[in-house]
């Protein structure tokens, strides 16, 4: 077993019991943000969409535990130590919440008439999106929630990590913007259009905070010149 993913017993049981509590927890916040709203359990894109969250969810967790627990003990950290990003983050939970509740209320009074094909194409859209993240997730052990370097922590420069540098946040595009769609609303791609500032913000601090703190971060971010879209920024 590689050094990264070497886990006591007592400590693999500890992240399984943090995981499970969070994992039990997403259903409820869904519910809570969207159904509440909408005012019936009668929304069949909830379920649709809970599904394609939830269900590859379940094998990258699985495969995660299996081959790198110590990476998963990392995404379960919440609380950032830049002053920076804890603004940052404040503005993406806002982001998130309005996206979420305002298609609820969509459904409720009937504003958007989103096709069901369309709906469900949002879906397969999200589920690429979930595999970028996981790919990332393969190629980069450090990939934190949060904002910090670890003392064994290395540069990352091949797979996606050659054509951008902040691959995961692809993905997190890709999975996200089309989530209003995914329940069926037009108006919830409103606070969602907000999303690309807000990681935008994120990946320049996070950048300043890599390249005083990682070896080798500045060298990379010259060889790999885009941050997020190749040929545009």
């Amino acid at each position: 077993m590689d050094k990264k993913s070497e886990m006591t017993q007592q400590e693999k049981k500890s992240l399984i019991r943090k995981i499970l509590i969070r994992f039990l927890f997403l259903p409820i916040v869904l519910a809570l943000l969207i159904l509440l709203p909408a005012g019936t359990f009668h929304y069949w894109q909830v379920y649709a969409y809970c599904g394609a969250l939830i269900v590859p969810m379940i094998f990258v967790l699985f495969y995660f535990l299996k081959n790198d627990p110590k990476f998963l003990e990392r995404r379960t950290k919440a609380k950032e130590k830049e002053k920076q990003q804890v603004l940052i983050a404040m503005l993406s939970t806002l982001i998130f919440l309005a996206g979420f509740i305002i298609p609820g209320l969509d459904h409720r009074f009937a504003w958007s008439n989103v096709p069901t094909h369309i709906t469900l194409l949002a879906d397969i859209i999200i589920l690429l999106g979930y595999l970028i993240i996981f790919f990332v997730f393969k190629q980069n052990s450090y990939a934190s929630r949060i904002i910090e370097v670890d003392e064994d922590q290395k540069v990352i420069s091949t797979g996606l990590y050659a054509i951008v540098r902040h691959p995961m946040y692809i993905g997190v595009l890709i999975m996200y913007i089309p989530t209003p769609i995914a329940l069926g609303s037009y108006w919830g791609l409103i606070p969602f259009a907000l999303l690309p500032v807000s990681l935008a913000l994120r990946i320049l601090n996070e950048e300043k905070v890599l390249s005083e703190n990682l070896k080798g971060y500045k060298a990379y971010c010259q060889k790999t010149r885009y941050r997020l879209i190749p040929f545009i920024w």
